[in-house]
């Protein structure tokens, strides 16, 4: 069967709201690669993100007919490379979806372009430096390498990127602002056990923090059958080990800055790929800290301070510490796994995978899990 690993990278509107996923499927061209990789897409339907738009395109494999074995979800819109617009295969495809009513994105445009006759493309992707003029979709900018280059491509005309150009290009300030650190403090009460009224004080200081805590709890993500009420009643559902997940949360999604949700959600998504990829190579009890640590890997972006600086005042064990700060320790393969889910280079991605002792569709599998978690928070 052929190997196929997903990555993915968020679609951000001219308001850097996320709009819509992109997934770009990896495998090695082959006779009957598209085929393969519509089984594969097929057995991944019970984890299908649903909250959003998905863009699917494809890196190694021409796409061809052998995708139309595909069960296309509803919210699906399948690329169709440039390069590609001539080849029979590929115009076979794009008959066969547009007659199954599934949406189309032209992948790589430029003017000039010679586009086929009868084929209609919702989105048209396009590098920030090409000439985009008569372009046959809304243009999206993508392979941005920053912020100020997604600036560039909005003024241009463009109505949103692809990619992580959000990650960069971010300075950082030198302390936290006094709502982070009361959400530090709680933290570290929870984490030291402290008695719950001392906690629940705590919270009191701050209401709206109370109420997200709670509505993170009980978010489709968390799948608990009983509505928790308090913090008291969490503590007695959940124990204490379990809310330093939760409310591990409530720091990740503590910045006020209005671009803030797609790296809410890129972070929560890491944590929660890393949690779902250990649960065969870790011990149960480590599964939570691997949360924390890939939720925690964007801090300095997120909260605009130094990772150090970030980390300085909290109580997080070593594992946790080493992996981000130094890169070292159990948790940093799958940090690393988890930043080369979010990139485009197949060979790395296979290797990271095949050094955890992965199979490629179980990382698949985590990968999209760990984005409709993510989505499940409602967090923009």
């Amino acid at each position: 069967m052929t190997a196929m690993l997903i990555s993915r990278e968020p679609v951000l509107n001219r308001g850097r709201a996320i709009t819509a996923t992109r997934l770009t499927l990896h495998a090695a061209p082959a006779p009957g690669a598209c085929q393969a990789i519509a089984e594969e897409l097929n057995e991944l339907a019970d984890i299908w993100p649903a909250a959003r738009t998905v863009f699917v395109g494809f890196d190694g494999p021409l796409p061809d007919a052998g995708l139309l074995d595909w069960q296309v979800p509803s919210n699906a819109m399948v690329e169709i490379p440039a390069a590609a617009l001539a080849q029979p295969q590929t115009q076979e495809l794009m008959q066969g979806l547009q007659q199954r009513g599934v949406a189309l994105c032209l992948d790589g445009y430029s003017a000039g372009v010679a586009l086929p006759p009868g084929v209609e493309f919702r989105f048209v992707l396009a590098e920030a430096g090409a000439a985009v003029s008569g372009a046959p979709g809304l243009l999206l900018a993508k392979g941005l390498a920053d912020n100020a280059q997604f600036d560039m491509c909005t003024n241009k005309g463009f109505g949103g990127a692809a990619g992580w150009f959000f990650l960069k290009g971010v300075t950082p300030a030198k302390k936290l602002t006094p709502g982070q650190a009361q959400t530090i403090h709680l933290l570290n009460l929870v984490r030291a056990n402290a008695d719950l009224k001392e906690i629940e004080a705590a919270l009191k200081r701050d209401v709206a923090l109370s109420v997200k805590l709670l509505r993170y709890i009980n978010s489709a993500g968390f799948g608990l059958a009983v509505e928790i009420q308090s913090f008291r009643h969490a503590v007695t559902m959940l124990g204490y080990d379990k809310l330093n997940k939760w409310l591990s949360l409530l720091l990740v999604t503590s910045s006020k800055d209005p671009a803030a949700p797609a790296l809410m959600q890129a972070a929560i998504a890491r944590g929660r790929f890393m949690e779902l990829a250990g649960r065969e190579r870790v011990d149960k009890r480590e599964l939570d800290n691997l949360f924390i640590a890939g939720a925690f890997s964007l801090l300095d972006i997120l909260l605009g301070v130094l990772m150090e600086t970030a980390l300085a005042d909290m109580h997080l064990p070593e594992a946790i510490n080493d992996a981000l700060i130094s890169s070292s320790g159990p948790y940093a393969p799958f940090l690393a796994l988890s930043r080369a889910a979010e990139q485009k280079d197949f060979p790395r991605f296979v290797r990271l995978a095949g050094e955890l002792q992965l199979g490629l569709p179980a990382v698949n599998r985590a990968q999209l899990e760990a984005l409709s978690f993510a989505d499940s928070l409602q967090l923009s």
